[in-house]
């Protein structure tokens, strides 16, 4: 029987591998591979997301703007809301937030403790100033994978799980793909949506690693007393070093943790989640009646923190899908149709238009240190 040739090989079946397979499929034949028994087991399958206007800085507004209709228009976000939080001495951080964002098209509002309390209560008296971001909202993070398994499938593109890529070589007409189970595939190209595993599968292409980070994240399920009521927006220090939201009474939160980490099946340490618990208090007077879940998940960051897609400035035929942060779901959209436009050489779309390619390719970092090293 004739091996199938695809056109395109993607690595990894997460949010992003997903997503651009589905985006993929119609114009090209399309294989995934899955290293885990079923798709989205790491980052994407832990997720507390949110679709937040200002996550990842000014330098992914655009991607999450222009995936916000998208979610909204096939049902996958629901109106929450979100409170940037500080104390007197965090009002320069305060100011310097406002100015960082003004002009990228993100809507927020300056709030004093009178606006805070009425959002959040149990919140100390020391907090006492507050951004508010009206159009934050939770994402219905599982549905939507699921939204874009079911369009890749129905593309025609094929899903191979249990299939832990070990191999890749170049050959005559572009790719030779083995995996651990002992399967060998072929390709024109290879698209690296690896998440945590980018730069060990970019060194099995024989390409430079770009640096993409492994990150762990902590996260807590708390029953607290009273109840979280439903309406609670999401809550962030303005500092950086927690964030908690409502779900079905309970608070999930974090302490924002960012601990660098070998590529993994992350699990939560006692002292993240001992830390999340202290920073909490320290915030609110909530009765903590038991911590009653915990874990953990992979969040993968490129050297300047801003995602990674289009092609290997030195390697033909392979692909970048990567570092996509905690921003990944929520700019899930724009991100998968703008890297298949890359990928297929086509023009921009209404999705995409107003998004600069040049932001997020691989050569800039190569163009960095041919300007050093010249």
């Amino acid at each position: 029987m004739t091996e199938t040739l695809y056109d395109v090989a993607i690595i990894g079946a997460g949010m992003a591998g997903a997503s651009l397979a589905a985006e993929l499929g119609p114009h090209a034949r399309v294989l995934v591979l899955e290293a885990e028994d079923a798709p989205g087991y790491h980052s994407t399958g832990r997720s507390a997301a949110f679709w937040e206007e200002c996550y990842g800085g000014p330098g992914v507004v655009p991607l999450t703007l222009a995936s916000g209709n998208y979610l909204r228009e096939h049902g996958f976000l629901i109106p929450r809301g979100a409170l940037y939080v500080g104390r007197e001495k965090d009002r320069p951080a305060m100011d310097n937030f406002v100015q960082r964002f003004a002009g990228t098209g993100v809507t927020i509002k300056r709030l004093g403790r009178e606006g805070l309390a009425a959002r959040v209560p149990h919140i100390r008296e020391d907090w006492c100033d507050a951004i508010w971001e009206p159009a934050c909202a939770d994402i219905d993070v599982a549905g939507l994978h699921q939204h874009y398994l079911k369009a890749l499938r129905q593309s025609g593109a094929h899903l191979v799980c249990r299939a832990l890529v070990n191999q890749l070589e170049r050959e005559t007409g572009g790719w030779r793909i083995g995996t651990e189970a002992g399967e060998t595939y072929r390709a024109a190209a290879v698209i690296n949506a690896a998440g945590a595993w980018a730069d060990t599968i970019a060194q099995r292409a024989g390409a430079r690693p770009l640096g993409i980070d492994p990150k762990r994240r902590t996260v807590v399920q708390l029953r607290v007393d009273p109840a979280a009521p439903k309406d609670l927006p999401l809550v962030l220090d303005i500092s950086e070093s927690f964030y908690f939201k409502p779900d079905n009474g309970r608070l999930w939160l974090s302490p924002h943790d960012e601990i660098p980490t070998d590529p993994c099946d992350a699990a939560p340490e006692e002292i993240d989640v001992a830390l999340a618990v202290d920073r909490f208090q320290s915030v609110t007077d909530w009765r903590i009646e038991a911590v009653e879940r915990r874990w953990a998940g992979l969040r993968s960051f490129a050297p300047d923190r801003l995602p990674v897609f289009g092609p290997d400035p030195v390697v033909p035929g392979f692909f970048w899908f990567a570092g996509q942060g905690g921003f990944g779901i929520q700019t899930a959209p724009a991100a998968a149709r703008l890297a298949a436009q890359i990928i297929l050489g086509q023009g921009r779309d209404a999705l995409t238009s107003n998004i600069d390619t040049s932001v997020y390719a691989p050569d800039r970092f190569s163009n960095k240190k041919a300007h050093a090293e010249g």
